[in-house]
């Protein structure tokens, strides 16, 4: 009886399988539209790394009852898939890989069928163009509420790219405890390899924990003269050195505002961790300065990072510093700086701009470096450093060789584009956006070819196109990285609730002290500005800002420290 049972069962998933599995044929009698179809996300003309996973979606077409999709190249076999009456195409991943693979350099054409009341219709075909050079294969990134909540139910993951499989680095709490409850962020790696990471976890088993392979270890960073645990890392790309930031910063909320939120720096400086000595030193440490978002140069000798002069702080208690800044926090501006570096003598040199953005009425932050040297991308706002929450902030490159800073118009959007980095060979760049409903920020991926240009971005591909809007997160700080993460998320649940961390020892240098002025902002270089055609200017982008409700310098309903 038991073997019959089986039997009936085998053959019932044999029929399920088989009609899953039937081969999808295009219309014979359609009339063709004008039009391109309406798909979500929006994968028309774009460029694609042949190693991504299928660029699944789902058409918008309210009187369509079913969807027939043919990819097409110049080179290997077409792939037809059926959408049913859900419209939502799921592309093969084998027969997908094998077509792009084959179109390398090339493009494919879509062809999008709709079935309607009246009969089948095709759409004007958009192309996707498949570049000759890879992504690297893994994305880590942080899930998190979108605003207004603490950190209860947050964790690290990482997506591998040429598929759906995704795995947990580490989760804080699947339940709420007040006992327990910590915060996650700050993950970054050395040289796009997972060997070396680190990131941080604030109040309950609070730390910043290293990892080396498969092994972590918890760290305490700190000192009287450090304001809070080192922030916002960058991995030395040769040694065992981190460069930090550490800051206080304060959260407040609008009353009424097209922001919703606004986080001030109150204070900040930066450090110089050694990972091997469990060393911590003073990078900067000025009075009048906010200096924060260290980058090193893919060769080691140069540290990037952004600064503000705020001279109005000096002298102001830690309890009034965050009025002091809500009075005037639409005009503080962040320039590009650097410092040069000597590996051999851990030495610094002075600072120099790199990029004047306060000329501008700007604001930069999290400059990344290309990896061969001569491109800094980074984020431009009309004021301030947390651009995640910034509609006016976008994607902007520095040329250190043309000696040019220009917008990545074709990648850019309305709305927040923010939180970047490279791919390793420096073709890639991903970013977080809220392009898709103003709430929730997704990774986006943008190809960055030779000259220098950046193409239109496309959504991070999911099995199920729909996850975009069920998903009720946003993906926080993406990163590259060449290989999986090793360690295991129990041993970073041990590392993290079973230690209390090495204290790390403090070296006093002749920057410990808190001092002035650290660069003369007036006599130094600014970094030629180009703005392409069809791009807003400082001015204009000022006026849009700009309401009839006047400035918002006073709207803030409270204020708490944070801890982004």
């Amino acid at each position: 009886m038991r073997r019959i049972l089986y039997l009936i069962i085998y053959i019932a998933a044999s029929v399920l399988l088989t009609a899953c599995s039937s081969t999808p044929s295009l219309p014979t009698q359609y009339s063709e539209v004008a039009k391109s179809a309406t798909i979500y996300p929006d994968y028309t003309d774009v460029t694609v790394p042949a190693n991504i996973a299928p660029l699944n979606f789902q058409l918008k077409d309210n009187d369509a009852t079913d969807v027939v999709v043919e990819l097409k190249g110049e080179k290997g076999e077409p792939v037809l898939v059926a959408g049913g009456d859900e419209c939502v195409v799921q592309i093969d991943t084998t027969e997908w890989r094998a077509l792009l693979n084959a179109n390398r350099g090339g493009h494919i054409q879509v062809s999008v069928y709709a079935e309607h009341a009246d009969g089948w219709v095709l759409y004007k075909p958009h192309r996707i163009d498949v570049a000759a050079e890879d992504i690297d294969p893994y994305l880590s990134y942080r899930l998190i509420e979108p605003g207004f909540e603490l950190y209860r139910q947050l964790g690290l993951y990482q997506r591998n790219l040429t598929n759906w499989d995704v795995h947990t680095i580490y989760e804080n709490n699947r339940v709420y405890s007040e006992d327990d409850n910590h915060c996650i962020n700050c993950h970054n790696y050395q040289g796009y390899s997972t060997q070396k990471m680190l990131f941080h976890v604030r109040a309950k088993h609070g730390g910043t924990i290293i990892v080396n392979g498969d092994k972590a270890e918890k760290v305490q960073i700190k000192d009287s003269t450090i304001i809070s645990a080192g922030v916002y890392p960058s991995w030395h790309p040769k040694h065992n050195w981190v460069a930090f930031s550490t800051n206080k910063t304060g959260q407040t909320f609008h009353i009424y505002s097209d922001e919703k939120i606004e986080v001030v720096d109150e204070a900040s400086d930066l450090l110089f961790y050694d990972v091997d000595k469990n060393e911590v030193q003073h990078i900067l440490r000025t009075a009048d300065y906010l200096e924060t978002f260290p980058c090193w140069a893919p060769d080691g000798k140069t540290l990037y990072y952004c600064s503000a002069y705020e001279p109005s702080l000096v002298g102001v208690p830690d309890s009034l510093l965050a009025p002091a800044l809500l009075d005037h926090y639409q005009k503080v501006h962040y320039n590009l700086m650097s410092m040069s570096f000597d590996e051999s003598t851990k030495q610094f040199g002075e600072a120099k701009m790199v990029m004047n953005c306060d000329t501008l009425q700007k604001s930069c932050s999290v400059p990344r470096v290309s990896p061969d040297g001569r491109y800094i991308l980074f984020t431009l706002g009309d004021y301030g450093q947390f651009h995640i929450w910034h509609k006016s902030s976008d994607l902007w490159v520095k040329d250190l060789q043309a000696d040019t800073c220009y917008p990545l118009a074709e990648a850019n959007s309305p709305d927040v584009d923010s939180y970047h980095s490279w791919s390793s060979n420096g073709r890639w760049i991903v970013f977080s956006s809220r392009r898709m409903d103003g709430n929730y920020t997704r990774p986006f991926i943008a190809y960055f070819d030779k000259n220098g240009k950046a193409h239109k971005a496309f959504c991070l591909p999911q099995e199920d196109p729909r996850q975009n809007v069920l998903l009720l997160k946003s993906y926080n700080v993406p990163e590259l990285t060449k290989d999986a993460v090793r360690v295991s998320a129990q041993t970073l649940y041990d590392c993290i609730y079973n230690t209390e961390g090495t204290v790390s020892k403090y070296v006093r240098t002749s920057r410990s002290q808190q001092t002035g002025t650290n660069v003369d902002a007036a006599t130094s270089a600014s970094g030629r500005v180009q703005e392409p055609t069809g791009a807003a200017s400082a001015q204009s982008r000022d006026s849009a800002s700009s309401n009839v409700d006047g400035p918002r310098t006073a709207d803030a309903s409270t204020s708490a420290t944070a801890r982004p």
